[in-house]
């Protein structure tokens, strides 16, 4: 697997960095800059957004990422992720001020394009 075949849109389902099961749904969104990087693009719920940008190796995908809260803070972290296939990410992540006893966890299924609506 290349770092192109990433490339793409994700429906992704997680839960959050504390002891509480909160789930949440999404869309994350992986694009390659000049330089053949990760950026990525999250949509959690309908209006929080975190963006971020990592490298790939042996199948593993890490993302330094950011986001302001309704706090107006910014929060950062990290998220790495096993891909399982080009279609399939599995991973976990932490924030700097979440809960160091729990990580976050995230998978993410790749929306399939269809190639006759674009015509």
């Amino acid at each position: 697997m290349t770092v192109q075949d990433l490339v793409g849109e994700y429906s992704i389902i997680g839960s959050n960095q504390d002891a509480e099961p909160h789930s949440y749904k999404g869309k994350l969104v992986l694009s390659l800059d000049r330089n053949a990087r990760i950026v990525a693009k999250w949509t959690i719920g309908a209006k929080q957004e975190q963006a971020g940008t990592g490298f790939f190796k042996n199948n593993i995908l890490v993302i330094n990422f950011r986001y302001v809260g309704e706090d107006q803070n910014i929060y950062k972290g990290v998220a790495v992720y096993q891909c399982i296939s080009k279609d399939i990410l599995d991973g976990f992540w932490s924030e700097k001020y979440g809960d160091p006893l729990y990580l976050g966890e995230e998978r993410c299924f790749r929306i399939p394009t269809k190639p006759e609506l674009l015509n």
